[in-house]
């Protein structure tokens, strides 16, 4: 069965003439009418009701109608959408981010690049590190902005994808500062209450590594697991304990006398933030933003 059948169909119906028809599907006489067979062929039964004076449909016809009318809305339908759908990803960026660099570094990327997106839309996907690589790797994403580690063991098909390094940054066990601006819980012979992220999240990986690798590592007390540095940095604001959180997201907390670092340098754990792209042809939008980093 061919779409165009239906669209003859559906002329037939509307005007009843074999002859107006024909001239509507802009078709000969012979071959409208070879088509109508056609579908009647393929339906197993007559659909019109041939003779002297205007058309008119069988029992069956007038039943087909409204389901071939149906069928052709859907179908233009599903192509007005298709092409909005088109029409949108030729203005979409999408990145596909964790939720912690989307609040940080990406809010600064989004001032950054503004010029270059006015008119268009950037998609930002948070989800756990091996998701957003996913969404690269489908194709469901233009770039991925992740943390880069030894201890992650992320590992990039670089036949594949191209990587720039936006930023460095660390972890620094962080508290809640008492009125002399040192840290509520410090490091000492008793055990710190810990804010300790989820396993499944990439600092949580990161934290955990490092602990099990200094030997200068203090004694902490586990008291909270939760899988957001959002609601982690919300707990040490409130003095529940120390956490290990972004110094992108604590300076200005830090500077203000509102938290105090709780550890020298030896418990701090640095890393980069890259961003990745595949290599294949990005659109036009995607390929600007590309460059922007690029040229710094």
């Amino acid at each position: 069965m061919q779409l165009k059948w239906l669209e003859d169909f559906a002329a037939l119906a509307q005007t009843r003439s074999f002859t107006r028809a024909a001239e509507l599907c802009h078709v000969t006489h012979p071959a409208f009418g070879r088509r109508i067979k056609a579908l009647e062929a393929w339906a197993g039964t007559p659909l019109v009701e041939r003779g002297s004076g205007p058309v008119r449909l069988t029992v069956a016809g007038e039943s087909f109608l409204e389901t071939a009318q149906q069928m052709l809305h859907n179908l233009d339908s599903s192509r007005e959408e298709l092409r909005s759908v088109v029409g949108r990803q030729t203005r979409t960026v999408t990145l596909a981010t964790g939720r912690t660099l989307a609040r940080t570094l990406v809010a600064d990327w989004l001032v950054r690049l503004r010029p270059l997106v006015l008119d268009a839309e950037v998609r930002i996907v948070t989800r756990a590190l091996a998701d957003t690589v996913l969404l690269l790797e489908r194709h469901e994403a233009d770039f991925s902005l992740i943390y880069h580690h030894p201890a992650l063991a992320l590992r990039m098909d670089a036949r594949q994808f191209s990587h720039l390094t936006l930023a460095s940054d660390k972890l620094v066990p962080v508290a809640r500062a008492d009125v002399q601006g040192q840290p509520l819980h410090a490091f000492g012979d008793k055990a710190a209450p810990y804010l300790a992220y989820a396993h499944s999240l990439a600092l949580g990986r990161l934290v955990e590594d490092h602990l099990s690798q200094n030997p200068h590592a203090p004694s902490l007390q586990r008291c909270v697991e939760c899988d957001s540095a959002d609601a982690l940095y919300e707990y040490v604001l409130k003095g529940l304990g120390v956490a290990w959180l972004p110094w992108s997201m604590v300076h200005a907390d830090c500077k203000a006398g509102r938290l105090a670092v709780a550890g020298d340098r030896r418990m701090e754990v640095r890393f980069d933030v890259r961003l990745y792209r595949p290599k294949r042809r990005l659109s036009p939008l995607a390929e600007r933003v590309w460059q922007a980093f690029v040229s710094g």
